[in-house]
């Protein structure tokens, strides 16, 4: 069978990369689309890695109701009918959906349209409120509309890119390799991070303010005021308001004592912003994610306007987002405090004569957090969940999942059968997955993208925006969802973009309202907005707009006045401060390898490498104060929670905080939501949690023993007596499970035999004891076959490395010298044991690197990527091949 290619987007972070997707012989592949406008063929790891998560393990294929397999018809039926139930009983704000940037933009427009035109209720919100929901705020009170005013290409064109609350290198790192390779070469060319954390991405700026959290305003207001102290004026509204609010930060010396960052630092960056007129600011979570979120938005916007640096090549403040589809969701109207189309609740009559539909929501429905305390409050009786995990990645989760268990109806739309969340559904209804996905996306520089399917639909899935459609039927709407394709859903969402919209909107795609399902089809990468005059340019062979790549050009803006407005904040603190009992500020983020909650990356044995454990960065003056020892666990807690993690001492971060990571849950560890320890503040504007801090403490896990195993099929370690800590971690032929107790079990053979589900069997099974060290070690062997091994000591430093053992598990005898070394956790040959990963393209451990470093004199990351092809891909990796470099040159 000849190999089809299929172009489509990935579903990972709001880049919106172009991905082409291979299928030869049943086998997939993927590569980045090189005609694709924001990636240009470049991918990074999860992307690389795509192909690696398409299988049908652990995939919803069935509808289920309360527990039991069930039809289609009698799933929607049991929806729609519980649904009307409530809603005749108690009203249309009596049930509430919560939905997700991972959905398109055709879901996200049926979903939105059923909420907020027939059942009357503004009750839908979405996982982006988490993510990018100060953003919408803040651009709204300055824009007038939440429009990201620039493109990728402003990156490249700046002389200064200042990085603020954004791990670039890592969470986007496609648009960070951009920037590096703008800037490389370019001594002229500079780049700043803003970050309590020295991050991959700190590491490569040439000025990194690691400012104390929660600060932004601070720092901000002071450049504001630096700014207008150089003579810089403007007669926006707004702005004398804005620079009088700002003066009590106008000495250089404040704004370093209330940042927590050395004078000299703070006046280098002042001057810096001041005089370069291309600055591009690109703020992520580290801004949003606040209870000043919005406040921290309006004061990086203010420094902009104030410079009139919006709408030029190379200056411009972007928000880069965190979903896929974020900014889809965004454009229809997914988030509760708006109502479709960028248009807000004042348009009411107007939307609803478009819909033609019997009711409409008229006033704010409750944001994601508030949605949840209404369901725990039994106000909210039936909630449908669509493609996310909030009891992972809510704040307070475990109030969350409260609120779920004794909710009255409770509907899981997904494609994964086992999540904290589905499984405590009691409809469970199967949406297709990425690789099956047909519809649009839009990136974080307005470019609407097609996501096309390649593969056909496994089981009885379906398509999120068919499911929706098929319920609203049910519901007795019929005739505002006789939608038969996503393209039909897409001609309706462009159509409303454009009613009655004489430039009071810049969102307006007026020129795909009428396109065919042939060029939707064939529909090319195209940024919004395209007007009826580009019509059909937008389709076929035709890149994105150049005309749109910047707004706001001439200096008009859609507010009453026709101009933008500063918005004068005030700095205060986090909601929750530090205290005797809670002293150090927790931090929550994103890794390199892995997404969200795991269910899709955790499928690929490459990402679940790089990291194999939920970790907590300490610095180290906070390690020796509180006892915490590197490599150790720790318990870190909160007043909201408590978890188990990996401790690493690192003096990249700030003292005084802490840094977990938020992907792992009940799935993967056992205890390890970092959702339920961070605490529920939001920000009164947007609504977005204050992830960034959380008051906590941290104490040694005082374990009696460590160990891990390594077995060939999963394991059912979750209620073991003698586990106190487990992870899991999907390798390539293996499962990985590292483990740890707090006391000692009787004995470690019998508990051994009894986690791999060996029994009393004694051929094949080997051991290794040392009762008085605390060692013992096991493997057992299926005819020549390695099956499982259990290595455990007192400590963690004591136990061999895990990366020569599980290249044993090839699924080929292991010779005799496999064998001998087997115990001893170790190979005959050093060279042999490639050490922990480092790079996930290409597969490249730690050992591997620092061999060809010292063998092959390797001086430069370059050289290091041409010898073994490590950090060629993505880039990402190359700033853990410049510490291996410099380690290898002190020794």
């Amino acid at each position: 069978m000849s190999a089809v290619t299929t172009r489509t987007t990935c579903p990972y972070c709001g880049v919106g990369c172009g991905v082409n997707a291979i299928v030869e012989d049943d086998a997939v592949s993927v590569a980045g689309d090189d005609a694709h406008p924001s990636n240009r063929g470049r991918l990074c790891s999860k992307g690389t890695a795509l192909a690696d998560t398409v299988g049908l393990n652990d995939r919803l294929l069935y509808p289920m109701v309360d527990g039991r397999r069930a039809s289609w018809d009698d799933a929607l039926d049991e929806v729609a009918t519980r649904f009307g139930e409530i809603i005749a009983e108690h009203g249309p704000d009596a049930v509430a959906f919560y939905v997700s940037g991972q959905l398109l933009t055709e879901d996200y427009y049926v979903a939105n349209k059923l909420m907020k035109g027939y059942i009357g209720s503004a009750n839908i919100d979405t996982n982006s409120r988490l993510c990018m929901s100060s953003a919408v705020a803040g651009h709204k009170r300055a824009f007038g509309e939440d429009v990201v005013p620039g493109c990728y290409e402003d990156l490249e064109l700046a002389d200064l890119v200042v990085l603020v609350g954004s791990n670039t290198a890592w969470c986007h790192p496609v648009v960070y390799q951009r920037i590096v390779a703008a800037q490389e070469g370019d001594a002229n060319k500079k780049l700043v991070v803003i970050d309590p954390r020295r991050t991959a991405t700190a590491d490569g700026a040439d000025l990194h303010l690691p400012l104390a959290p929660g600060t932004d305003v601070h720092l901000f207001n002071g450049l504001l005021a630096y700014l207008a102290g150089q003579g810089i004026e403007s007669d926006l509204r707004g702005a004398t308001e804005a620079v009088a609010e700002a003066q009590p930060m106008g000495d250089i010396e404040a704004v370093a004592e209330a940042c927590g960052v050395d004078a000299e630092t703070v006046a280098a960056f002042f001057a810096l912003f001041a005089k370069t007129e291309r600055t591009v600011t690109v703020f992520s979570q580290g801004v949003n994610q606040s209870s000043a979120g919005t406040d921290k938005v309006n004061a990086i916007l203010n420094c902009h306007l104030l410079t009139d640096r919006i709408g030029k090549p190379g200056a411009c403040a972007f928000s880069i987002t965190g979903q896929p589809n974020a900014m889809g969701g965004r454009e229809v109207g997914g988030l509760s405090s708006t109502l479709a189309a960028h248009m807000g609740f004042d348009a009411a009559e107007r939307v609803q004569r478009f819909w033609g539909s019997p009711a409409i929501a008229d006033e704010p429905g409750l944001k994601a957090v508030e949605l949840f305390e209404a369901i725990e409050r039994g106000e909210i009786k039936a909630v449908w969940i669509m493609a996310t995990n909030p009891l992972v990645s809510l704040p307070h989760a475990d109030r969350a999942r409260r609120a779920l268990a004794a909710c009255e109806f409770v509907v899981v739309s997904d494609c994964i059968r086992h999540t904290d969340t589905v499984d405590r559904a009691h409809v469970l209804l199967p949406a297709a997955a990425w690789a099956e996905k047909s519809g649009t996306v839009t990136n974080s520089e307005r470019i609407i993208s097609r996501q096309r399917s390649f593969l056909p639909m496994p089981g009885a899935a379906r398509a999120d925006w068919d499911i929706i459609c098929d319920v609203a039927r049910r519901m007795g709407f019929a005739e505002g969802f006789a939608f038969d394709s996503a393209a039909a859903i897409f001609r309706e969402h462009a159509a409303l973009t454009a009613f009655e919209n004489d430039g009071e909107r810049v969102l307006n795609l007026d020129g795909l309202a009428e396109i065919d399902d042939a060029e939707y089809d064939a529909l090319e990468p195209v940024r919004w907005p395209v007007h009826a005059t580009q019509a059909l340019r937008a389709v076929g062979a035709m890149a994105a707009e150049q005309d749109s790549r910047r707004l706001f050009v001439d200096g008009v803006y859609p507010t009453a006045d026709g101009k933008a407005h500063l918005v004068a904040v005030t700095p205060r603190g986090p909601a929750h401060a530090v205290s005797e009992q809670w002293p150090l500020a927790l931090n929550t983020g994103r890794i390199r390898d892995h997404w969200h909650t795991m269910t899709r990356t955790a499928k690929s044995a490459r990402l679940s490498a790089h990291i194999p454990e939920p970790f907590v960065e300490v610095h180290p003056a906070d390690a020796e104060r509180y006892g915490v020892v590197d490599g150790a666990i720790a318990t870190v807690s909160t007043a909201w929670g408590q978890a188990h993690v990996r401790v690493i001492v690192t003096g990249a971060q700030r003292a005084g905080t802490l840094f977990v990571p938020m992907h792992w849950n009940d799935q993967f560890a056992a205890r390890a939501r970092v959702g339920a320890l961070a605490n529920p503040a939001v920000c009164p504007i947007s609504g977005e949690p204050e992830f960034k801090h959380t008051p906590a403490a941290i104490a040694p896990f005082k374990a009696a023993w460590h160990g891990f195993i390594l077995a060939s099929r999963p394991l059912l370690l979750a209620g073991e007596a003698s586990i106190d800590y487990w992870v899991k971690v999907p390798g390539e032929r293996f499962y990985r499970y590292e483990v740890a107790g707090l006391h000692l079990p009787g004995d470690w053979a019998t508990t051994a035999r009894s986690w791999i589900g060996v029994g009393g069997r004694t051929a094949d099974w080997m051991e290794a004891a040392d009762a008085k060290a605390g060692h013992y070690r096991a493997a057992h062997m299926d005819a020549g076959h390695i099956e499982a091994c259990v290595f455990v000591a007192p400590e963690p430093a004591a136990l061999p490395e895990r990366s020569w053992l599980a290249g044993l598990f090839t699924g080929e005898p292991v010779d005799e010298a496999e064998r001998i070394g087997l115990l001893a956790g170790r190979p005959a040959d050093p060279g042999a044991d490639p050490g922990p990963q480092v790079c996930s393209c290409f597969g490249v451990g730690r050992n591997t690197i620092l061999r060809a470093i010292n063998e092959q004199g390797l001086g430069s990351v370059a050289a290091v990527g041409k010898a073994l092809d490590a950090g060629t891909n993505c880039g990402s990796c190359k700033p853990e091949i410049a510490a291996l470099i410099a380690e290898a040159g002190e020794e």
